[in-house]
């Protein structure tokens, strides 16, 4: 529609016989039908407002990223149908505003929205607005895996420079400590007490740095999971028992709610006692009361299986969710900050995702999802014959 031709028609709308008015309107129609069905066929949101936020048309797209009804939609302002999105800060006059946005429903996405201000003429007052919305969920995703990938490479390098700087003098004290402690035998007793105790503690240091080395380089070292056909609720049921005596001091009560037919899967039975491990002890340090709770719970269905260990703890900040896998980030003042690390990149090479939910005083839940496995081919019916009747 050229422009002004609005203008035009309003103009000499009394003189226009019915006829020539129909042929108008149906030209109208036609084009506001084509314009529809471009907006709608666009995989980018497109809103249409007036000059005071109120929605004038929102196509299929926009409606799915925000949820909105697009029946109730027009009349109503974006303020209303997009809470959090303050218009007044938003709109002004002349200008273009282009800004990212997490939005939690219908679904987590991360979206960019532009708002173009549209004026019926050049200087002219701004009479409405346009806003286009792209998804950059998978962008985003995509990038974040780059990065991730770039960074454990970057802890790889240095994995090898710290095996062989820390990893050889360590050994070479623990044989020198192991040659004092022989000749501290020969020494009397009284003299031979206070340089023991010494002693002892240079050994426990040498052993908590030998332990950091090697979580670090178990963090982050390329592995090939040895896979065997095992049953995960038996490897969750071993690490219980294994962190029993730590449990029953602490007063911590364990409740298991597991499936009696729980399938057999090819996995590392190894990999994943660490990793029940890892996060049993993390759900135990962070109970202080003396009526601990942590629920486990190991279900399956016909395509995946998913094992979860929650606690009644204090729970994890808000502001620390967004850094939990990366490595040295840690709560604990002895802690390692690498825990998370390993039992992610476990999940990870056996097909699964782990997944965290959190609030502060109310405890932490841990779901690991993993598939069950390559499913067996089906066969399908043969096609039904059709005979042709002439």
């Amino acid at each position: 529609m050229k422009p002004g031709f609005l203008d035009k028609l309003l103009a000499r709308i009394d003189r226009i016989d019915p006829a020539e008015a129909r042929q108008l309107l149906d030209r109208l129609v036609r084009e506001k039908g084509f314009l529809e069905q471009v907006f709608e066929a666009l995989h980018e949101g497109v809103i249409v407002l007036d000059e005071d936020g109120e929605i004038s048309f929102i196509n299929g797209a926009a409606c799915r990223f925000f949820g909105i009804d697009a029946e109730a939609a027009p009349g109503m302002t974006v303020t209303a149908c997009i809470p959090g999105l303050e218009w007044k800060s938003l709109a002004k006059p002349g200008t273009a505003v282009s800004r990212d946005l997490e939005i939690f429903y219908p679904e987590n996405r991360f979206l960019n929205f532009y708002l173009s201000p549209i004026q019926s003429g050049e200087g002219s007052a701004t009479v409405g607005w346009v806003m286009l919305v792209r998804d950059l969920t998978t962008t985003r995703q995509e990038a974040e895996m780059t990065l991730e990938t770039e960074r454990l490479n970057a802890l790889t390098l240095l994995a090898a420079g710290v095996a062989h700087e820390i990893g050889n003098p360590l050994n070479s004290l623990d044989i020198h400590l192991q040659l004092m402690a022989r000749k501290l035998k020969k020494l009397p007793p009284g003299d031979r007490q206070p340089l023991e105790e010494n002693l002892d503690t240079a050994r426990r240091e040498i052993q908590r740095l030998d332990t950091i080395l090697r979580q670090f380089l178990q963090a982050i070292r390329p592995t090939t999971p040895h896979r065997e056909r095992c049953d995960l609720t038996h490897v969750l049921r071993d690490a219980v028992k294994l962190l029993e005596p730590e449990l029953e001091s602490r007063h911590i009560t364990v409740e298991l709610d597991m499936d009696e037919e729980f399938p057999a899967m090819e996995l590392d039975a190894g990999q994943f006692q660490q990793v029940f491990y890892n996060l049993l002890r993390n759900a135990y340090q962070a109970l202080a009361g003396k009526d601990g709770v942590i629920r486990i719970e190991a279900h399956a269905n016909d395509f995946e299986a998913t094992l979860s260990i929650e606690d009644n703890g204090s729970g994890i900040p808000s502001e620390q969710m967004g850094s939990l896998f990366e490595p040295y980030r840690t709560t604990k003042q002895s802690g390692t900050g690498l825990g998370l690390l390993i039992v992610r990149r476990v999940v990870r090479e056996h097909g699964g995702e782990i997944e965290i939910q959190s609030e502060p005083g109310a405890g932490t839940h841990i779901l690991i999802h993993l598939p069950r496995g390559p499913k067996p081919v089906r066969l399908l019916e043969p096609p039904v014959s059709i005979i042709d009747i002439d």
